[in-house]
């Protein structure tokens, strides 16, 4: 196992040193939330991709493809349709915006009555995200180095916390597009043919299984709804996913370099099921679908490979769980506490400063939360829940339907939310049927009140339009180099 370690030592050490690099970089409020607005398409692509891969794509997806087979990649495969969707119909306006937050874009669609609100409902599902990112940590330590699971989610969570507080979004540009190359080293050209070649082939696989295992919806079609309505809606609206939007250096980057991710993502949405497929002939008898992933890399594959693979699954979860913590962050400090205090930043050094403090106490929060949770799955639920029935509709109100108002959104916002919650406390967490009822509840909401108030004034609508045009740019003096 030496081999092993000191692969993921040296991966580890070097995701802390592109931290400390990318501290001498950010020196603005734009360099430290959004890198300067200035990544170009090959960054932008490898970095939006690696950001929604994440643990549950990978680790998770390597379980349904075990419990259900090829039909375990509908998950995976919905995120991509979403990043496809946002990249095509929705990124190049997003981009144009030039704001930090989703909630500043409610506050500029809807007159500046939304932030709060929209905000907390932002910051418990970007929370909820890192959380669940950082709890995967123990499964991957678990393997690696037999480590107690607080240990685990400490050690990997401080990593995180320390490489995303020194240099914000440039340090999580950099580590993020290593981890994309890892992650396409160690899980698609590797893991993925070695379990295939140990499974003894495809025609072995389908001898070996049930013919279910080979149905493209044997998961069952109102999963595959649901995976939908969460993920594909989910990725349109995120904070983590938008806030790498305003990365991009210009709107034809933000849609074509986005399509290409979520293309990529569709290939690792079937890798996943297949490599999962193969797992189930190799040990028909896991206790937990979720240790497929992690029995594969130990058992089949030879020193150096195992250490690359299982350095590709910590990729995927620190991807993610970076990309949550630092939206968490922008959103705690710039839509919640800043707007409580009735103020903002005193300057560029302050805000960079202010966002970085954040970053830190964020991240402890997290990495203490992951440690009080066990189950992975209903906490990122609850995330995805809060997110889809409580902003979908104001945000995709906002961008699609001219007579929205402020008054629909805030109800839109605030009804949704509730009957979330609310439905999760009487049905469960894990039910279809709090999402389900939520979203027309918070459809009915924006609609009836919408309508029932005063259309937005035409000035604010007015400079909407201009933003989304592009014609009233942020407010940068700083060069602005490009990058690829």
């Amino acid at each position: 196992m030496a081999v092993d370690y000191t692969v993921i030592v040296l991966y580890l050490a070097g995701m802390l040193a592109m931290g400390w690099w990318g501290m001498r970089r950010a020196r603005s409020k734009s360099e430290f939330l959004v890198a300067g607005r200035r990544l170009g398409p090959t960054m932008y692509s490898g970095t939006m991709a690696a950001i929604v891969l994440g643990g549950a794509s990978t680790i998770g997806g390597v379980g349904l493809g075990y419990r259900y087979g090829l039909s375990g990649a509908w998950m995976v495969f919905t995120i991509g349709l979403g990043l496809l969707a946002l990249s095509v119909f929705f990124s190049a306006r997003i981009a144009r915006l030039k704001v930090y937050t989703v909630s500043e874009m409610l506050d500029l669609r809807y007159g500046g009555r939304a932030g709060v609100i929209s905000g907390l409902v932002m910051w418990a599902y970007t929370l909820m995200l890192a959380v669940t990112s950082t709890i995967a940590y123990a499964t991957i330590f678990d393997v690696l180095f037999d480590m107690n699971r607080t240990l685990a989610i400490v050690l990997g969570g401080s990593i995180v916390v320390a490489y995303s507080t020194l240099g914000g979004m440039w340090s999580i540009t950099l580590t993020d597009m290593v981890q994309f190359v890892v992650k396409t080293v160690g899980v698609l050209l590797l893991l993925l043919p070695i379990a295939v070649v140990k499974a003894g082939g495809f025609g072995e696989m389908r001898d070996a299984l049930p013919t279910s295992y080979f149905d493209p919806l044997g998961i069952g079609g109102e999963t595959i709804f649901t995976y939908v309505l969460i993920y594909t809606f989910g990725m349109l609206i995120g904070q983590d996913i938008w806030q790498r939007v305003f990365t991009a250096r210009s709107d034809r980057t933000a849609k074509w370099g986005g399509t290409v991710a979520g293309t990529y993502c569709l290939a690792y949405a079937l890798a996943g099921a297949v490599i999962g497929t193969a797992a189930k002939v190799l040990f028909p008898d896991l206790a937990n679908a979720d240790d497929a992933f992690a029995t594969v890399v130990k058992e089949e594959l030879p020193l150096g490979v195992r250490g690359l693979v299982l350095a590709a699954a910590l990729a995927a979860v620190m991807s993610t769980s970076s990309g949550a913590l630092i939206a968490c962050a922008t959103v705690a400090n710039n839509d919640i506490w800043s707007r409580l205090r009735g103020r903002t930043a005193d300057g560029d050094h302050d805000e960079v400063r202010g966002n970085r403090a954040f970053i830190l106490v964020m991240g402890l929060a997290v990495i203490a939360t992951a440690i009080a949770l066990n189950n992975v799955v209903e906490a990122l639920t609850v995330a995805y829940n809060l997110l889809v029935g409580g902003l979908l509709v104001p945000i995709l109100g906002g961008l699609l339907w001219r007579r929205g108002t402020a008054q629909g959104a805030l109800a839109s916002v605030v009804v949704g939310g509730l009957a979330v919650i609310g439905l999760m406390a009487s049905y469960g967490i894990l039910a279809n049927e709090p999402v389900y009822y939520g979203l027309l509840s918070s459809l009915a909401a924006y609609v009836a009140v919408s309508l029932a108030t005063p259309a937005t004034d035409a000035a604010v609508l007015d400079a909407w339009r201009e933003r989304l045009a592009g014609r009233t740019p942020e407010l940068v003096t700083e060069p602005v180099p490009t990058h690829q």
